[in-house]
């Protein structure tokens, strides 16, 4: 079985992505399956042409992406992507798209195949908080979690994907008061369990 987990590049004027740093330090192998590591840009439409890009290289069981998201304070299992893309600031090619479907011809809005609550059972049971988001927001991250969820539904393709949002580093609230973090440690455990989570699902 193998897993494709994917991660963004730092944006918004921050020096480290908290998501890249999770995936740097993920297990090459958890529960028995191959965890294949990609890093794809803070862009509109090339993270999602990354990910198919791999998508089609190594034929993975399942897809779970990671995503920043400042100022949540707890690891986000999102149950939904839209389609649409509404930018609050420019992603790291400059393209600021607003009120814009990412696919004219998408279904409105995807749901995770992952088992999205027995993921957050599952983290809460390491003691790390985590709950089920019902927005991944219109940005970049929501726009990957579409475009992947798009592709494998477009093209009747057996692959389970979800996203999870996870809080900033501790270093990255170092200028900003009464901002929520999380230790490397935690998340990096907190992912891990879910890709047990899922591996046992499909096993």
């Amino acid at each position: 079985m193998k897993v494709l987990v994917t991660a963004f590049d730092p944006f918004g004027g921050e020096s480290v992505n908290p998501s890249y740093e999770v995936l740097k330090n993920l297990k090459d192998n958890i529960e028995g399956a191959e965890v294949i590591k990609l890093q794809v840009p803070t862009a509109f439409y090339v993270s999602v042409e990354k990910a198919i890009e791999k998508i089609k290289e190594v034929n993975p069981d399942a897809v779970l992406s990671i995503g920043q998201a400042g100022g949540r304070y707890d690891i986000s299992v999102e149950r939904v992507a839209i389609n649409i893309d509404d930018a609050r600031i420019p992603d790291n090619m400059g393209q600021q798209p607003i009120d814009t479907p990412i696919d004219p011809e998408g279904e409105p809005a995807y749901f995770a195949t992952i088992p999205i609550k027995e993921i957050v059972e599952a983290i809460r049971k390491e003691n790390i908080p985590a709950s089920v988001s019902n927005s991944a927001g219109t940005y970049v991250c929501n726009h990957l979690m579409y475009g992947i969820l798009n592709y494998i539904h477009k093209n009747k393709l057996n692959i389970k994907a979800g996203f999870i949002h996870i809080p900033y580093l501790p270093e990255q609230v170092l200028e900003k008061p009464n901002t929520p973090y999380m230790s490397l440690g935690d998340m990096v455990r907190a992912i891990e369990t879910a890709i047990k989570v899922i591996v046992k699902a499909m096993a």
